[in-house]
């Protein structure tokens, strides 16, 4: 959505759907659910603003926290992939109460956003991590990278007990070059009192009446809306192009133990085994 005075966008996803089919291919813990979910959730809301069907963009946080590097993948429709090293790190809820994902992340480390926009070299930005709660290192990422004053929010709720995943979403606003101080000061308002967006999504509201409820001073224009989904592009054939491409001694020694097997770290499938990869070679 864009403000009809040309001063901002903003764009706002339910990404329950997606997150629970991360928790159920990955078996993540609460925390690591909120975690790869809010990643995930962060590169769906910007794989979106891709123009171009080759188009994506790749999120890796890369943390010194127990869970290890964290990755999501979108395309330019919003469909995402993602993987976290350790996906059963459990910790005790912060000192808020909430689950700890900048325990689990870590604190120290690198936030790399990388965006293939089918030209020769793929666009590469890098920041340090600034607290490990992924929004504020996006927002980071934004103003030093892109030069984009924005706010970011992401959310993930899990049930204690079970690790279900009950709802989970976000939102990014970004101001234009024609934001005026005026502006910040209307989006800062909207923002104060502001509830959560999970509890929001809980209360029923729609992507489009989160943008409305965040930024209430602002006359909003849809632009364009999209169904996206946790949807792996992984396939036999590009298996077997990485695979050659490593050259004959190595194959020779993977065909060479009868337990080879390759599965994709996005969707755990078993993509190739020893008999198909003895065919390829």
């Amino acid at each position: 959505m864009i403000s009809v005075s040309g001063e901002l966008t903003v764009i706002a996803i339910d990404s329950t759907d997606i997150v629970r089919e991360a928790h159920r291919i990955h078996n993540t813990t609460n925390v690591c659910s909120a975690a790869l979910g809010r990643l995930l959730t962060a590169a769906s809301l910007m794989g979106a603003t891709l123009k171009g069907e080759d188009n994506s963009v790749t999120l890796r946080l890369n943390g010194d926290g127990p869970a290890g590097v964290v990755i999501a993948v979108s395309d330019f429709e919003g469909n995402v992939r993602g993987y976290i090293s350790d996906p059963r790190v459990s910790l005790p809820l912060n000192g808020h109460g909430k689950l700890d994902v900048a325990g689990a992340v870590g604190r120290t480390g690198s936030l790399t956003v990388m965006k293939d926009l089918g030209l020769k070299e793929p666009y590469v930005g890098q920041v340090p991590i600034v607290s490990g709660e992924i929004a504020e290192d996006l927002t980071s990422y934004f103003a030093i990278s892109e030069q984009l004053p924005s706010v970011c929010a992401l959310g993930v709720l899990c049930a204690p007990q079970t690790e279900e995943i009950i709802t989970a979403g976000g939102f990014i606003i970004q101001l234009l070059p024609t934001a005026t101080d005026e502006t910040i000061d209307m989006v800062e308002r909207g923002l104060s009192d502001l509830p959560a967006v999970t509890t929001m999504l809980t209360d029923g509201l729609s992507p489009e009446e989160i943008c409305r409820k965040a930024l209430p001073d602002f006359e909003l224009e849809l632009l364009d809306e999209s169904e996206t989904a946790y949807r792996c592009n992984c396939s036999k054939q590009r298996v077997e192009k990485a695979l050659l491409s490593m050259g004959t001694e190595e194959l020779t020694g993977l065909l060479e133990d009868e337990k080879t097997e390759v599965s994709c770290h996005f969707c755990d499938k078993n993509t190739l085994s020893r008999g198909p990869i003895s065919n390829s070679f």
